[in-house]
């Protein structure tokens, strides 16, 4: 199906092609009413022919039935008959034929016996004339002789008897035709059929070409018909003849070529017809006209709509007062109230609903049209703790306010970045840039009134330049981080530190790589034994996890535990700890190495009940005899709890050791309430211990604390003989550290217990 483009294209041809359909029914309409009343005249011209054709054709035959009847009955000529005299016979047919005009003549007696003149006739036709005479049942008719068609008339010969017939015959030819041609009103065409075993014959002994209508015209009792010939279409009157061969019929066809009929009209067909081209012209060139200026204000809303959907300024002209041009002004109202809504939401998109203030996103488009400009952020401190004091609402007043401060003092709009968190850009150096910020945050040293009350509130900045680059933060992002970075160091403002900040995204990618490294080697144990000063043997190891990345080769420790703190993997990670340990330690058994392995266990986890019962069974199904080492602050967050679960340790035969003591912030009370069977002093304390007096100090009170509350005491970072001297001397129990050895393999560690336990000390 063609579909067009244009609406007035689709106008003009569906305007033009209703316009052809009709031209082309009336002159359909017009041609047969023509050919109709050309055919019956025609049919009329064929009927009368052919009654003139019948009357000639009595006629003749009368003519030379008397003929004939004259010479039979002549007194002479029957004697010669009956005497047989046949050249007398054959003389009186001649000058008989001669003055008839005909082309022949013949005597054919009773018995078959014939003398002709003119008329050749061979056995078949006379057996033919004989058949139809004896008969009696005619006198004249068509015969076919040598395959033309001949008219034959016969007058009996009587003596007194039938003793034969004179006949008289002559050819219908094409001169004969001509004549009777002559006598209609219109030009027809006479030809007289003759039907054989192949087939209707024409004069000429070959195929008619009207053989395709004879069995139709035969079928309409003398009325003419019309149909196609092989020369065209045609109408056709037949007029049947009589025949002495009944097995042959004769017919006369009258035939009218309807071209021919139809020559005088043509005139006037192609009067119309130029007649009908010119108004399809006319009508498709106004039709165009028409259409293109019903379609023009149409294109021109279809262009504004385009332009309204590109976020454009639309407006159409309103040219009319049709339902057009209330099309048009009714758009025109449309985009307006669009515009207006428009405007509306852009606002609502660029500003904070709560305190009327410019959004992250105005601040975030203005620091992308000015790179080279500092965007600076403005934190309100203690922003939790003074939302909870004075409630959402006031809140959102009090950010509003120090935006508004902030705006007059810097002379451009700040804009609210985040729940407490404002922002601006600043054009200025980056000399000036840490002073101006700084001056800024003094906006809120003058307390605010509201709800009835004077608030206090204080500023921290955070810098960043759009010209800066740190993996995958934004300037406002950095600035952000620069917030936090300045209140860690105690200033009023600070720029970004991209050195500080590291690449905390790596470093979560890690994550997602750490369960599947637990499944491979990737995640080992290693053990750093530990040296039981009383007999002088190892009699422990701390079991300390290693992780050496694919990608990024060894990761340390304190990143990807303290990563698995933060994202929550840290029980999968200390469940896998214990296993590990577990496994090693059946291992080391084998061997003959009865070794106590302590496991770190984050302070997370104290409060874990799932993972108590995991630890608990894990421990109780081995057999083994594991020390789960813990930081004292880790009952902190949830104290009952956490003293519950490390009771239950203690019950079942875990070991519980406090770790890194002395590093934190000590509390007494925790330490009296936790059932440790040992104290980890830090190595910070222990490292200095053979240069100052006060870790001296420090550490043999702490030695002494412990022992009086029945805990033995391990002491971390031992490096030379003269630490590990003092410390026995000052009744320390364990010994750790590099004097003793480094975190061993669990191969590596094999080997070290068969040796003695200070030989080969690093």
């Amino acid at each position: 199906m063609i579909r067009f483009k244009h609406l007035r294209t689709r106008l003009t041809v569906l305007y033009a092609g209703l316009f052809g359909i009709a031209l082309m029914l009336v002159a359909v309409a017009i041609f047969t009413a023509i050919t109709a009343s050309a055919r019956g005249v025609v049919r009329g011209e064929l009927t009368a022919s052919g009654a003139v054709y019948d009357q000639l054709w009595e006629s003749r035959s009368a003519q030379l039935e008397q003929g004939a009847s004259v010479l039979a009955q002549d007194f002479g000529f029957r004697e010669a008959v009956a005497t047989n005299d046949e050249p007398t016979v054959r003389s009186a047919l001649e000058n008989l034929s001669a003055r008839q005009g005909v082309d022949g003549a013949l005597l054919l007696g009773v018995d078959g016996y014939a003398v002709s003149a003119g008329a050749a006739l061979d056995e078949a036709a006379l057996d033919t004339l004989w058949t139809g005479l004896n008969g009696g049942q005619m006198s004249s008719g068509v015969l076919d002789l040598e395959g033309q068609p001949h008219q034959a008339v016969a007058a009996p010969v009587m003596a007194p008897v039938l003793i034969g017939w004179v006949v008289f015959v002559d050819r219908l030819d094409q001169a004969q035709m001509r004549r009777l041609e002559s006598l209609s009103a219109i030009p027809l065409n006479a030809s007289v059929l003759t039907q054989g075993t192949d087939g209707w014959r024409d004069m000429a002994g070959s195929e008619s070409a009207l053989v395709g209508l004879m069995d139709q015209a035969m079928r309409t009792d003398g009325n003419a018909v019309a149909g196609q010939t092989t020369r065209g279409e045609a109408m056709l009157l037949v007029r049947p003849l009589p025949s002495f061969d009944v097995d042959a019929p004769a017919m006369l066809a009258l035939s009218y070529p309807m071209a021919r009929a139809l020559k005088p009209y043509e005139p006037m067909f192609w009067t119309l017809g130029a007649i009908g081209m010119v108004g399809l012209v006319l009508l498709t060139a106004g039709t165009w006209f028409l259409s293109r200026g019903l379609t023009r204000p149409i294109s021109a809303l279809d262009k504004a709509v385009h332009r309204l959907q590109a976020g454009e300024d639309a407006r159409v002209e309103i040219t009319s007062t049709d339902e057009i041009g209330r099309l048009a002004e009714s758009f025109n109202a449309m985009a307006g109230d669009i515009r207006d809504r428009e405007s509306r939401l852009t606002h609502m998109a660029l500003h904070d609903l709560e305190t009327g203030l410019p959004n992250r996103l105005w601040l975030e488009q203005q620091a992308a049209s000015r790179p080279s400009a500092h965007v600076v952020l403005f934190g309100v401190d203690r922003f939790e703790v003074v939302r909870n004091a004075i409630g959402f609402e006031a809140m959102g007043q009090l950010v509003a306010a120090l935006g508004a401060r902030l705006s007059a003092a810097a002379g451009a709009p700040a804009a609210r970045v985040g729940a407490g968190v404002m922002g601006l850009i600043l054009e200025i150096d980056g000399d000036e840039a840490i002073a101006t910020a700084s001056r800024l945050c003094a906006v809120a040293d003058e307390p605010i009134r509201l709800i009835g009350a004077r608030i206090d509130a204080a500023l921290t900045a955070g810098l960043a330049q759009g010209s800066q680059a740190a993996g995958g933060l934004d300037v406002v992002d950095r600035a952000g981080v620069a917030i936090d970075q300045a209140r860690t160091v105690g200033q009023k403002a600070a720029f970004f530190d991209a050195a500080a900040y590291g690449d905390p995204g790596a470093n979560l990618s890690l994550m997602s790589d750490l369960i599947g490294a637990l499944e491979t080697d990737q995640v080992w144990m290693a053990y750093q034994p530990k040296l039981d000063l009383r007999e002088n043997a190892i009699t422990g190891v701390e079991g300390l996890m290693r992780w050496n990345h694919p990608k990024r080769g060894f990761v340390a420790p304190d990143l990807f535990i303290g990563m698995a703190e933060e994202t929550g993997q840290i029980r999968a990670l200390t469940e896998w700890g214990v296993k590990r340990a577990i496994a090693d330690q059946k291992v080391l058994a084998k061997a003959g190495h009865k070794l106590k392995v302590s496991i770190n266990v984050s302070g997370r986890l104290l409060s874990d009940e799932s993972f108590a019962r995991f630890a608990l069974n894990a421990v109780s199904r081995a057999k083994a005899d594991l020390c789960f080492e813990i930081t004292e602050t880790a009952v902190i967050d949830n104290p009952e709890v956490a003293l519950g679960i490390i009771a239950r340790f203690a019950a079942a035969g875990i070991q519980v050791s406090i770790d890194d003591y002395g590093s934190g912030l000590s509390s007494l009370a925790y330490l009296k309430r936790i059932a440790a069977d040992e104290l980890k002093i830090d190595k910070a304390f222990v490292l200095s211990l053979d240069e100052s007096a006060k870790d001296a100090l420090l550490v043999k009170s702490t030695i002494d604390l412990a022992h009086s509350l029945g805990m033995s005491v391990t002491a971390e970072g031992v490096e030379t003989p003269t630490a590990l001297a003092l410390l026995q001397g000052m009744g320390c129990d364990t010994a750790q550290g590099y004097l003793i050895a480094r975190p061993l393999a669990l191969p590596a560690l094999a080997e070290r217990l068969s040796q003695p336990a200070l030989t080969q000390a690093a």
